[in-house]
């Protein structure tokens, strides 16, 4: 794939918002939009908490890189056959570090925190058989010290089964929303302060992905996924993963992702 858009890299803000959730996906390249029928919907597609019948709660946790934390909550309530309501909370965050300087690079004996917080309302419903559509209202903040940045994002998702077989696909547009920049006052080291900062976009990512089961039987079954990614911070790139399913109690599953730097297969 040709490299395109690569000179947007580090244009955006809210990076948290951007670590996908639930071991399914993460196994299969997170190339998911297209399989999202479960409460980890309320990340990868709003219109998927539509797509099963039973209420769901899902916790995760995970020791992510450099000793920072990630969790994510998520909860669906059907209201009705064709109404689905979710709410979700994820946080990201790390212990408290030194305070350092270019004069006291050892520490100066003071403390600061960094943490990251999402919650976000989500609402789907089916509008046909094979239609259904759904969207997310997420309010984040994140501290860094004594600077806060502070915004909303909305997340809009669709989901249509073709009629083909088990052939759907998916179109999700995930954090859009307004630019934002951080408040608060930083003072620096030759005694002066900081209070006016550059303003990021969120990192908005349009995601347009295909499943299918190109083998299901009533005890096996093989099910397929591709995905196309549109960040606009980084270039474009293509996930793809399977999952091999025996009596709904054994599961094997793979992807992989293209056109990305520090992932491939999973």
């Amino acid at each position: 794939m040709p490299v395109l858009g690569a000179q947007r890299a580090g244009t955006a803000s809210v990076q948290f918002l951007k670590i996908g959730v639930g071991a399914r996906a993460g196994a299969m390249g997170e190339s998911f939009v297209a399989l999202a029928d479960d409460a980890s919907a309320l990340y990868w597609n709003p219109a998927g908490i539509s797509q099963f019948d039973v209420d769901q709660v899902m916790f995760s946790h995970t020791a992510w890189l450099v000793d920072v934390q990630h969790e994510f909550l998520g909860a669906v309530y059907h209201l009705s056959a064709d109404d689905a309501l979710g709410l979700s909370v994820t946080t990201l965050h790390t212990d408290d570090m030194p305070v350092t300087t270019e004069l006291q690079p050892l520490g100066d004996g003071t403390y600061f925190h960094y943490g990251d917080l999402a919650v976000g309302l989500t609402y789907s419903r089916k509008m046909t058989s094979q239609f259904s559509f759904g969207g997310t209202i997420r309010y984040f903040e994140e501290t860094l010290d004594v600077l806060k940045m502070r915004g909303t994002v909305i997340d809009l998702g669709t989901y249509y089964w073709t009629g083909l077989g088990s052939l759907r696909f998916s179109a999700v547009v995930s954090n859009f929303g307004n630019q934002v920049s951080p408040t608060g006052t930083v003072r620096l080291l030759d005694g002066s302060s900081a209070s006016q900062f550059q303003e990021f976009s969120p990192p908005t990512v349009f995601r347009f992905g295909f499943a299918l089961e190109p083998f299901q039987t009533e005890s096996n079954s093989l099910t397929t996924s591709l995905q196309l990614n549109h960040p606009n911070d980084n270039s474009e790139n293509l996930s793809m993963g399977a999952e091999y399913q025996y009596m709904k109690t054994f599961f094997i599953r793979g992807g992989y992702k293209m056109n990305v730097d520090e992932e491939g297969f999973s």
